[in-house]
């Protein structure tokens, strides 16, 4: 089979590709011709990419906290106001999270170097500040204020039955057999879009930790599974069709599940359902019908379905009969590099009977979730949660409920996910080869005390967080205002202040929450 060519796919992707194989070729650096590969961007866009500066002089007043990021950039703390353009091309999108991810590739060698030329840089117990300091400054003066014309540009949801399916890979062998599966097991394979983050090494690449103590060893650059899936038989169409739609990090500007999902979430353009999911996973048949009943059966306006799913190896077909697991419970991480987050755990098979109607659940799993794609407009992904592997599930478990969504737990099993991957690489490992060791840690635990913050951790109060960058913006990414924090912690039986988890009762019974007993006719 003749091999396709990286840039031969869609003609969607035309400029965003040379700007990736320009940064390729220059190591980042923009191409001379950087005017011209914008031609055909609007201006607003174009000069964003161009100049990487909005705020500008109001960074110190923005980190002090005298002055939030709205106020700098509108005048005022909320902006609301519609604007009146046609909603952003995929062509734009993908052209300006790669001007961003140049920019930081640009803001990470500063402060490398800046280590090199000062050894005691790279010795000081703040680093991580340094690290942090520096993403920040560079999302409040591009990638925040080009976030909320986004979302105030976003296309109509259509109501076509459409899935997106949002993919964040990290160096993941599996991702090939994720995509394959998908579509081959997909009742409408027409109707499903994939967005795939791939984060991959391309060249000097080793493996991941092998042993106690730290031994790599250099292995052979990762497989680009949007170029296999695309040169594959049954990827050759839908890459045609414009149905895959794809994002590309260098593994050294990785930074974290978070932040990819984020990015992710910009490749959606109006399909009717999200589902996110990580990129180790497998598929029952006819899934993506059978998200839809799930949805559509759920006593909700606004349901998502989610649990942790199977282990890889499950066997759909031999277990359709059997209740799908669901998560009941949490815990407050003891480690001292967890910092205290709250971690879901107890998922298990509670059930003897299995029901059509989903049953109601606290809490929502980052590695597969489904739900109405509103709630991007309703909870857009914030950016600014970099560099973390804890905290996403809490915080959007309670930005969701907050803002009207109902958990469910599913009442079909429908994927199953591989979750041992020893030896592969993590993404913590590349901070610690960017920055240097004892880096990582501290950074996402500092950067943790925006998520205690908004889910009520005593400790995380304004007042005492010291880094008051760290709540840049947060208004905007906060929790909704539908229902009250207290109300989802009474729901889902945590106390902030103890740092304890209160057994709710009604989860492990399979009925429904406080304030929901209108439903419980529906689980008997």
């Amino acid at each position: 089979m003749k091999k396709l060519k990286k840039r031969s796919f869609t003609p969607i992707y035309e400029n965003a590709q040379k700007i990736v194989l320009s940064r390729t070729k220059s190591r980042m650096r923009y191409s001379p011709k950087k005017k011209q590969l914008y031609a055909g961007i609007p201006y607003r866009v174009r000069e964003l990419l161009l100049k990487n500066e909005i705020v500008g002089e109001h960074i110190g007043e923005i980190k002090s906290g005298s002055l939030t990021v709205e106020e700098a950039i509108h005048g005022h703390k909320h902006h609301s106001d519609v604007v009146d353009k046609a909603p952003m091309t995929i062509t734009e999108i993908v052209a300006y999270l790669d001007s961003f991810i140049q920019a930081l590739h640009t803001s990470n060698e500063k402060v490398k170097k800046m280590g090199e030329k000062m050894p005691e840089i790279g010795k000081r117990r703040d680093t991580h500040a340094i690290v942090w300091k520096a993403y920040h400054d560079l999302v409040v003066k591009t990638l925040y204020p080009w976030d909320q014309e986004y979302i105030q540009r976003m296309p109509p949801r259509r109501k076509d039955d459409s899935i997106f399916l949002a993919v964040a890979s990290y160096r993941d062998e599996n991702c090939l057999q994720t995509l394959t599966q998908a579509y081959k097991n997909a009742r409408y394979p027409e109707k499903l879009f994939v967005g795939l983050v791939q984060q991959n090494c391309e060249k000097d690449c080793v493996s991941g930790v092998l042993d106690a103590d730290g031994k790599v060893e250099n292995v052979d650059p990762d497989e680009d599974c949007f170029v296999k899936f695309c040169e594959s038989k049954l990827g050759r169409p839908h890459c045609a069709e414009e149905r895959v739609r794809f994002f590309s990090i260098p593994e050294t500007e990785a930074l974290g599940p978070y932040a990819a999902r984020y990015f992710g979430s910009k490749l959606w353009h109006g399909e009717q359902w999200y589902m996110q999911i990580d990129s180790h996973m497998s598929f029952a048949k006819e899934w993506d019908s059978k998200s839809i009943q799930m949805l559509q059966k759920a006593p909700s306006e606004k349901p998502v379905i989610s649990h942790y799913p199977p282990p890889d190896g499950f066997d759909f077909e031999k277990e359709k009969n059997t209740p799908p697991m669901r998560i009941c419970g949490a815990e407050f991480a003891t480690s001292e590099i967890e910092s205290q987050i709250l971690r879901l755990s107890d998922c298990f098979n509670y059930d003897v009977k299995k029901l059509d109607i989903p049953r109601f659940a606290p809490f929502i799993a980052a590695g597969y979730f489904v739900t109405n794609s509103d709630f991007l407009r309703d909870v857009p992904y914030d950016p600014f949660l970099p560099y973390i592997f804890m905290g996403e599930e809490i915080i959007m478990s309670a930005r969701l409920w907050t803002s009207g969504y109902d958990i469910f737990s599913p009442s079909d099993t429908i994927v199953s996910h591989v979750y041992v991957r020893e030896h592969q690489p993590k993404f913590w490992e590349i901070i610690r080869r960017v920055f240097g060791s004892g880096v990582h840690n501290p950074l996402q635990s500092l950067i943790l005390e925006r998520v205690k913050y908004l889910v009520g951790y005593p400790e995380a109060a304004r007042d005492e967080i010291r880094e008051k960058s760290i709540l840049t913006a947060v208004e905007q990414y906060g929790l909704g205002n539908v229902r009250s924090l207290v109300e989802y912690l009474d729901m889902a039986g945590l106390d902030m202040g103890r740092k304890e988890t209160v057994p709710t009762g009604w989860c492990h019974k399979g009925v429904p929450p406080k304030g929901f007993e209108k439903h419980a006719s529906l689980y008997t």
